[in-house]
């Protein structure tokens, strides 16, 4: 498999240095408040958990349920968006419908209705990671491309959905309760769907109709699984996806069954994940840019361990603990050079939007679908421990599978050749 060489069909719009910045903010925080919404209910999950009498295995249903419609939307949308060219208005369209979402969350009074309201807010909030990152591609320069891309997926993302939400939703919880926190997380995203409408622009025509000659979808996806870096992208995916949804499910109530920590220390743990990987958006992305895409993603991943044995092992000082918790959520700072910067430098423009919604779909129905399962259901019959192994071995497999990548930073690329 032969991945195509670095920068040769991506187009870069001749857009000002400004509006690249303003691009990236507006869409890493539409992306922050997106995650907002749907990281709530892992974070309310020790209020819902017990208020609707919920299993282990049904807390992994509602996490299932989301990952497998927005797998299903990420495909699906990645390539309508592909094909029309209106990328603008599937992005304000699905930011209205996931704010829509999170009031319908709050509305559930049974698993059966929650499991529905997290199965919608999957399916409109699928495409909204490839169509930013095309976005993104049509205007930043490949030498910023993964620092950019960082910037737009895990700054907001990370900021809000990680490090805010778990404070600021526990404390609603617990000031009124549990419903009306959901209420509240929907109100942001009207906000941004405003400013995304009046601020961006849609992608220049030449782009557009670079993406509508495209063969039909099966043979560009078997064209996409040609290249050797996506294929791996897909693996790796799938791993870290799945450690990302067992650590967001079972973590908090870890937490607080196992280690006996109160909802609110449980909340800034689990804030410190979300401090961890904002900064992490600009340091590990940027740093890929210099040393190269591979080394980065090996040792990221396998840096991934130490939170799970912490939380299992170290009975010392919360201090400590939130620190081996915020050197361990580094490994997310590779989730956009995977995801979208790997593939926006190993195949065509063209196909960029269905190539990034290929790994998310991938990696959520065969990661974030099927691993919250297999930790509920362990869970069950083992204890919440069990969810924590599980997430031990996902990273060791990605940090392996991850050094059969072939390097793709252009600023790499050029000193080898050089």
């Amino acid at each position: 498999m032969v991945d195509q060489a670095v920068g040769q069909s991506t187009p870069v719009a001749r857009n000002s240095a400004f509006y690249q910045s303003l691009l990236v903010g507006l869409l890493s925080l539409n992306f922050g408040i997106l995650f907002f919404d749907r990281n709530a209910l892992n974070f309310l999950m020790p209020f819902v958990k017990p208020d609707l009498g919920l299993s282990n295995t049904q807390v992994g249903l509602t996490s299932a349920a989301l990952s497998f419609s927005w797998a299903v939307s990420a495909v699906v949308v990645g390539a309508a968006a592909d094909r029309s060219g209106k990328r603008k208005a599937f992005l304000i369209g699905a930011t209205i419908a996931f704010s829509v979402c999170s009031f319908l969350s709050g509305l559930a009074q049974s698993f059966l209705m929650l499991f529905a309201a997290r199965l919608l807010m999957g399916a409109v909030e699928g495409g909204v990671m490839p169509v930013s990152h095309t976005m993104v591609s049509s205007v930043v320069s490949p030498e910023r491309r993964g620092l950019a891309m960082g910037i737009a997926q895990n700054f907001g993302s990370n900021l809000l959905g990680s490090c805010v939400a778990p404070v600021v939703l526990v404390w609603f919880a617990n000031t009124l309760n549990w419903h009306s926190a959901f209420y509240i997380a929907g109100i942001p995203g009207i906000v941004s769907a405003v400013l995304l409408w009046f601020f961006i622009d849609e992608p220049k025509k030449e782009v557009v109709h670079a993406a509508a000659g495209r063969p039909d979808f099966l043979r560009q996806l078997s064209g996409i699984l040609t290249s050797r870096n996506m294929v791996l992208c897909v693996l790796i995916s799938i791993l870290l996806v799945s450690y990302l949804v067992v650590c967001w499910t079972f973590m908090p109530l870890y937490l607080t069954e196992v280690r006996g920590f109160n909802k609110a220390t449980t909340g800034w743990l689990m804030s410190t994940l979300g401090i961890s990987a904002t900064i992490g958006s600009f340091v590990i992305s940027g740093v890929s840019d210099r040393i190269g895409r591979k080394p980065v993603m090996i040792a990221a991943a396998f840096l991934g361990v130490i939170l799970p044995l912490g939380a299992i092992y170290y009975m010392g000082s919360v201090w400590v603990l939130a620190a081996i918790f915020f050197f361990g959520w580094a490994l997310t700072g590779i989730f956009p050079l995977f995801m979208a910067t790997v593939p926006s430098e190993s195949i065509d423009h063209s196909r960029l939007a269905t190539a990034i919604a290929l790994v998310v779909g991938i990696g959520e129905v065969l990661g974030g679908v099927l691993s919250p399962l297999l930790a509920g259901w362990a869970a069950d019959r083992t204890g919440l421990v069990a969810a924590l192994w599980i997430m031990f071995g996902l990273c060791i497999g990605a940090g392996l599978i991850a050094m059969g990548l072939r390097e793709t930073a252009p600023a790499v690329l050029r000193a080898k050749a050089g």
